[in-house]
């Protein structure tokens, strides 16, 4: 009888693990989700001055082959970031629909014009903004990093 019970116990923690498995994002999704990661998020931080952005560009590989011109570190833990996917739709800058807005604080890095790959030097601003993010899976994580 304890035996039954111990594969029964057993069938059902497979079951759920299983079922939690489909609910994570594809594979594309989870790819978009990691580029965003690395892209845009700085739990860490406060805000940072144009060393931050220098340091932080490079560190995060968007400085080679060429430099990014403009770039935006949200210094939110991630549950925040994830929160602002269940707010309502708006429409993105390529007119989906799977944007979303909020409020958070970021550093935004904007290259300075006048410099070349790999040594890229960047402007830093750091405040508190609204953003808009798109979103995509179920459940819904960031992908892209929309204004």
């Amino acid at each position: 009888m304890a035996l039954q019970r111990t594969h029964s116990l057993l069938l059902l923690l497979l079951l759920t693990l299983l079922g939690l498995g489909l609910v994570q994002p594809s594979y594309g999704q989870d790819r978009m989700y990691q580029r965003f990661l690395r892209q845009h998020v700085d739990p860490q931080e406060t805000g940072g001055d144009d060393s931050y952005c220098n340091l932080m560009m490079q560190r995060r590989k968007m400085t080679t082959p060429r430099c990014k011109r403009f770039n935006s570190f949200i210094h939110e833990d991630i549950w925040s970031i994830h929160s602002i996917c269940s707010t309502t739709s708006i429409p993105c800058k390529n007119n989906q629909m799977n944007c979303h807005e909020g409020v958070v604080k970021v550093t935004d890095c904007r290259d300075t014009g006048n410099s070349v790959a790999p040594n890229c030097r960047y402007r830093a601003r750091a405040r508190t903004r609204r953003v808009v993010i798109a979103c995509e899976g179920n459940p819904a994580v960031p992908v892209h990093f929309d204004a």
